[in-house]
Parts: structure tokens; C-alpha cells; sequence
């Protein structure tokens, strides 16, 4: 009976997979019907909170400066939270020769553990004379046509919020690589070392290109449920209408998803997807296991916090789809049920899974990664199931060098 509700979970999970992909299908690129001579855009306010940058910041600022969008229809405002290191040093001497509106929002030093991110967020709003707010972070790349592409989406279709895609480059991965290189005792050593963060670089790839593709599929069918704040645009006037982010300020996650709800619940057909390779962001993949657990941890902990009770739902049933996948493994390794069942498990959790995030990768620009997908799909289970449980125990957690509830 057991091994019966498993297989009815699994094949609920394959048929929400099968949905994903039609959804994705029946949505063009937004770049393929894209209408010429859009004249009445919003100037838009890019907001960049950073702390600790200093390795990135620079590049992000080139990027910016590269904008096809008219230089006099945005500003940038860097939001400097306490940085220790030389990032106000390096924005302060870009400002000095950059052709760009750029301002700096320097915060003064916080002592207790709640949200900095959205206390810079919140601060910088009110030094902005843009209608639209872009938000992304201080170690994020984005092409030349980002901000055009999304004000001429905005200025279309009159979105409220505007969430875009965000994926992993290699720099970080190359970094690592170089410095092995350098430091290891032996080639072997150093290639061995290489092949490892190589490994884990492609499978937060792929795990981050899930939440990508999902959280946009539930967008196109106007039942939003996550964004990323690292490229996301919202009206100025619709954040204060939904009071921006009262309710949560007390938590260190959530300045992307939360304001989003609380959007959705009043608008939720005002809340897009832009679905343009124009608009595709690229931010560091984490080279520490201790980095990328700090922020699996921060990001699972924030579903018990959701308002919207379709969102925790949802959040828990793909916890508990996943939590199939060991429970069947073991129930196949005592002989509580056959070779039969477990294959059918597999299949059905792993098939219409890899055929949708083949397709999210595509998109992504990282198709040569599809191949890490079937490695992905047999670790990501345990990985859900490990998470989900951490999330549960109250505590700090490390991010930017802070302790953070």
C-alpha cells in the first residue's frame, strides 16, 4: 500500500513536469514577436546592494555603462552596506569618469542580524527618480540590451513586476582553477581539485535553472510563486501601494519573493515572466560547500513564512516528491518492494524532468550542460529532502561576513 502512494506522488510529479514543458512551449520568446519603435518607456532606477564587492563591482558597473538604453532614462544607485573591503573605493573612482547617472547610497553600520539587504533596497527606493526599480547584485553580469529589453516588455504589456532570469557563470570556477594551479603540490592534485569544483559549479547550474524555469511556467499561467532578486523590476508606486517589504523586515531572505506576493495577491496578472536571452543575468556560483550551504539554508528557511498557501504547498510537495526517491531506495535495498517498482519511481520522476530542464538550460545558454543533468537529478533529491529539515531549526546563519537570522 506503501509503495502505491509513492507511485501516485511520482506520477502527480510527472504530470506537473508534463504541464512545465507544454507551458514553456506555448510561450515564444519575447524577442520573436517584439514590437519596433517603442517610444513611451519609464526611466528606471537600478538599484545594487553590495557588501564586500570588491572583486566584482567593476565589472558590473562596464556592463552598465554598455546599456543601449538612452543613458538620460536610468540611474544607478550602489547601495554600500558597511562594505570592509575596497568596493566604495572602486565605485567612487568609476563615478568620477563614467558617462552614467550614478549614485552612491552609503548605510550606515547596523548591529543587529535582520535583513540589510532590504533595509538597502528600502533606502535606496527613496533616492530614486525612477518610475521602475531594477534590482541586482554587486556580483551579476548583464548584457548590453538588458535594460532596454525590459522597459520596452514593461512599457508593452504594463507589467507590475517584471522577473527575469538569473543563471551561473564560471568565473568563479576559473578562479578556483588558476589558484589550484598555482598552489597544488601536483598536476594530479590540481586537476583532481578542478574536476571537483567543475562539478559543483554545472550542478548548481542545473538545480538553479529548475527554479528558473518553474518559477517562470507558474508566471505565465498567472500563479506566481518565486523570483530572484538579483533581476527583478517592480513600479515604484506599486511598492509603496503594497508597502513594500512591512510584514517580513524582520527576515534576512526574502526582499525578491515576498514583495512579489504581496503583488500577485492584489495584481496577479500584472506579475511577468520575460522570457528573452536579452535579459538573462549571470551571478557567481558558489566555490565553497559553506557559502552554498549558508544560502540553501536562507532560501529554504523562508517557504514556512509564505502567505499564500499554494506557494507552501507547493513547497512542500515537492519536498515530499523528492523524499520518495530515498524512501524507495531503501524500501528496494531491504526487499520491501521489487526491482519493477523501483524503476518505475525513477522514471517517473526522472523523465518529463529532464526533458523540461533540457529545455530551461537551452534557454540559459548552457546547453552543453545537459549532460550533467542525469547526475543532478540523483544527488537533487537528497539534497531537497537535507535542506528542507535544516530550514526547520531556528538559528543563525553566516552571509557577507554577518550572522543573520
Amino acid at each position: 500500500m506503501l509503495i502505491i502512494s509513492l507511485l501516485i506522488i511520482v506520477g502527480v510529479y510527472f504530470l506537473a513536469n508534463l504541464s512545465l514543458i507544454i507551458i514553456w512551449f506555448r510561450t515564444p520568446n519575447y524577442s520573436s514577436f517584439l514590437k519596433e519603435n517603442v517610444i513611451e518607456t519609464s526611466k528606471i532606477s537600478v538599484i545594487v546592494p553590495v557588501r564586500n564587492e570588491a572583486e566584482n563591482i567593476l565589472f558590473l558597473l562596464q556592463d552598465l555603462e554598455k546599456q543601449t538604453y538612452p543613458k538620460h532614462k536610468f540611474e544607478v544607485i550602489i547601495a554600500d552596506d558597511d562594505s570592509t573591503d575596497d568596493t566604495l573605493k572602486i565605485v567612487q573612482k568609476f563615478q568620477k569618469n563614467s558617462n552614467i547617472n550614478l549614485l552612491i547610497n552609503q548605510l550606515p553600520p547596523k548591529t543587529n542580524n535582520t535583513s540589510p539587504k532590504k533595509r538597502a533596497i528600502d533606502s535606496s527606493i527613496k533616492l530614486a527618480s525612477g518610475q521602475l526599480i531594477t534590482t541586482t547584485d554587486g556580483d551579476c553580469r548583464v548584457g548590453e540590451k538588458w535594460l532596454e529589453s525590459i522597459a520596452n516588455f514593461q512599457a508593452q504589456t504594463g507589467a507590475y513586476l517584471v522577473s527575469c532570469a538569473v543563471t551561473f557563470d564560471n568565473a568563479a570556477f576559473e578562479r578556483n582553477s588558476a589558484r589550484f594551479a598555482q598552489t597544488s603540490l601536483s598536476k594530479l592534485h590540481s586537476i583532481t581539485l578542478s574536476i571537483i569544483h567543475s562539478i559543483i559549479n554545472n550542478t548548481q547550474i542545473i538545480e538553479f535553472a529548475s527554479l528558473v524555469g518553474s518559477g517562470a511556467c507558474a508566471m505565465f499561467i498567472e500563479k506566481p510563486n518565486m523570483c530572484n532578486g538579483a533581476n527583478l523590476t517592480y513600479l515604484k508606486s506599486i511598492f509603496y501601494e503594497v508597502n513594500g517589504f512591512a510584514g517580513n523586515e524582520n527576515l534576512a531572505s526574502g526582499d525578491d519573493e515576498f514583495l512579489m506576493h504581496k503583488i500577485a495577491a492584489k495584481y496577479p496578472n500584472k506579475v511577468k515572466f520575460l522570457k528573452d536571452q536579452n535579459t538573462i543575468v549571470e551571478t557567481h556560483a558558489h566555490a565553497s560547500w559553506r557559502s552554498f550551504y549558508n544560502q540553501r539554508k536562507r532560501w529554504a528557511s523562508k517557504w514556512k513564512h509564505y502567505n499564500n498557501w499554494q506557494t507552501t504547498a507547493l513547497a512542500v510537495f515537492v519536498f515530499v516528491a523528492n523524499l520518495v526517491v530515498p524512501l524507495t531506495f531503501g524500501f528496494w535495498f531491504f526487499d520491501f518492494t521489487t526491482t519493477q517498482n523501483l524503476f518505475l519511481v525513477l522514471s517517473l520522476k526522472f523523465s518529463a524532468e529532464f526533458i523540461f530542464l533540457s529545455l530551461v538550460i537551452s534557454f540559459l545558454r548552457k546547453k552543453s550542460l545537459i549532460w550533467v543533468i542525469p547526475f543532478v537529478q540523483i544527488i537533487y533529491p537528497l539534497y531537497v529532502v537535507f535542506f528542507g529539515l535544516v530550514a526547520q531549526k531556528q538559528g543563525e546563519y553566516v552571509w557577507k561576513g554577518r550572522k543573520l537570522k
